[in-house]
């Protein structure tokens, strides 16, 4: 076999040094704090259930999807999951892509153009950033919630120019949510064009689990939404919500769906019967709201506040600086029975490595008052 080259030894011998090596975790039976299976929906038996029956009413008894969408992969299920998709959003089209990642930078490597300019929060996720990075525009980010700072960023840009502002609604390592209000209403005043990545809050926010921004009420202000299904839904893939010109143009020009394998009947069946329980079904949402409630004033009450980033989201993250020291507290905790993992850097800044708390509705309060007594010992 032959050998790693000396410049990847290196970067793997850095991260040994810095306590950041990553390795796959293994199966294991610990209290869950840490997917992102926000409403549990990855072991629901109704949605199993319902997504056999769909295969067996529309006759799929095929394993996969044979290639691409473009060539012999779009089966019968794509038409109506990406209907009742577009429904649920209140939106004119919706398309499937096979993950987040390959939305986002499908997405950006291919709709803003050379000349346009992108404005990005400083804390999207990697897939928006790698997406930005093989687009011809030029991007810029800005301060972490700061509409005050894109301003001032967006005064020097030449008048005419096609200008994207980009966000996700509720951010995957801090948890808190963007101001969609006002960046909806710096957008419609500069004609910018507003992308929003509702990751983490489709199935949790909104009346039926739609997301923030129709939770606000601003689908209709939105250029384009993206919203994925292996964490509210616990399934697999994602789906980009615009106009029928905008879909249109994703078809014939997003390599990351033009160059792919097509998902399977089997992930189509599950996405829609997952999006039929979150809209027929408040008791998931419902416990998941008390529940992360719970959590808020047990950190009150611990007095573990200072540790915190502020959220309302599932997503509650207790910062320990150091990757050495946020390692060791998270093994503490599985060692006493709480899956919760250490966000390290690179992933976040240096000084905001972080213990990722996530909440979930088929959390129990014992656990979640437990998880925080065993946390205030080994902050102390």
């Amino acid at each position: 076999m032959d050998y790693l080259p000396k410049k990847l030894q290196k970067k793997l011998e850095e991260r040994t040094v810095n306590k950041s090596i990553r390795s796959l975790g293994t199966p294991n039976d610990l209290v869950d704090f840490s997917s992102n299976d926000y409403l549990g929906f990855s072991t629901s038996e109704t949605i199993f259930n319902r997504a056999s029956e769909i295969l067996e009413e529309h006759n799929l008894t095929v394993n996969g999807a044979t290639g691409s969408r473009l060539l012999s992969g779009n089966h019968s299920l794509y038409t109506v999951t990406e209907n009742c998709i577009s429904t649920f959003h209140k939106t004119d089209s919706a398309l499937i892509f096979n993950s987040g990642y390959d939305a986002n930078v499908g997405f950006f490597s291919s709709v803003p153009q050379r000349g346009d300019i992108i404005f990005y929060d400083e804390l999207c996720h990697a897939s928006i950033r790698d997406g930005i990075k093989l687009s011809d525009a030029k991007a810029y980010k800005f301060t972490h919630n700061n509409v005050e700072g894109l301003k001032e960023k967006h005064n020097s840009t030449p008048k005419g120019t096609e200008v994207y502002v980009v966000t996700e609604s509720i951010f995957s390592m801090d948890g808190d949510q963007a101001d969609l209000i006002s960046l909806v209403q710096f957008c419609d005043e500069n004609q910018c064009h507003l992308v929003v990545d509702e990751a983490h809050a489709l199935g949790v926010f909104g009346e039926k689990g739609e997301g923030l921004v129709q939770q606000l009420g601003l689908e209709d202000q939105i250029f384009a939404r993206l919203v994925t299904f292996g964490k509210g839904l616990g399934s697999h893939g994602a789906a980009i919500l615009g106009s029928q010109q905008l879909i249109s143009y994703l078809i014939n020009f997003a390599r990351s769906f033009i160059y792919t394998t097509a998902l399977p009947p089997h992930t189509l069946a599950t996405i829609w019967a997952a999006y039929q329980e979150l809209a027929n079904c408040d008791k998931h949402r419902n416990k998941l709201y008390s529940n992360i409630a719970i959590l808020q004033n047990m950190i009150i009450d611990t007095k573990l506040e200072e540790h915190f980033i502020s959220s309302h989201s599932a997503i509650q993250s207790c910062v320990v600086s150091g990757n050495e020291n946020v390692k060791k507290i998270s093994q503490a905790l599985q060692n006493e029975g709480f899956n919760v993992k250490p966000i390290l850097s690179p992933t976040v800044p240096i000084g905001k490595e972080r213990l990722r708390i996530c909440v979930h509705s088929f959390n129990t309060e014992h656990e979640i008052y437990a998880l925080l007594q065993t946390l205030k010992i080994h902050l102390s």
